[in-house]
């Protein structure tokens, strides 16, 4: 583990959610997608309600993207500003099976809110780790999804799309054609 468990989910969370406006259309079309999405990665705090909810959290993930194609400088600019915009307060909590972590708004702040301050504050610990290199974006060609690489050895190069498999079935595919030419 590069990071504290919070951090690697909130990273992977962050991921997952800038890859919902990918190249294969829209993943949140609607309030239920949002709160499929919630569940799923276990966002804490109140859940989402109304189509504004939807839309602000649409709306954040061009802002987030940008983490990921950023120098140091302006992830660090980016950051600042989404903590500040959202008046963050580091507090240590615990809930459910997790040990004492950060969050830095409140459980009732909306979930954009709450999402933008998550991926800030683990933004800042791949900052201070030194580690913007574990974003990336996808390798395979047209994809576009970004991915944060947890690995060892800092050797991922696809997306959670199937991007791996289908350059793997491609390089195959090319070794054996070549073979059938020679």
């Amino acid at each position: 583990m590069f990071f504290t468990h919070d951090t690697e989910v909130t990273l992977t969370a962050t991921a997952a959610l800038v890859n919902t406006a990918g190249g294969d259309g829209e993943l949140l079309p609607d309030l239920a997608a949002l709160e499929a999405f919630y569940a799923t990665y276990q966002w804490t705090g109140r859940p989402p309600r109304t189509d504004a909810d939807l839309r602000a959290v649409r709306d954040l993930r061009p802002r987030l993207r940008r983490l990921w194609e950023a120098d140091e400088d302006e992830v660090v600019t980016i950051v600042n500003a989404l903590l500040r915009e959202e008046n963050a307060l580091p507090r240590l909590v615990r809930h459910d099976d997790w040990p004492y972590h950060l969050h830095a708004t409140p459980d009732d702040a909306p979930l954009a809110s709450r999402m933008a301050v998550e991926a800030a504050m683990a933004l800042v610990d791949v900052v201070r780790a030194g580690e913007l290199g574990r974003l990336r974006i996808c390798a395979f060609p047209d994809c576009g999804n970004v991915l944060v690489d947890l690995s060892k050895n800092r050797s991922r190069r696809f997306c959670e799309a199937g991007c791996g498999n289908r350059a793997a079935v491609s390089a195959y595919r090319a070794r054996k054609a070549a073979r059938r030419r020679t």
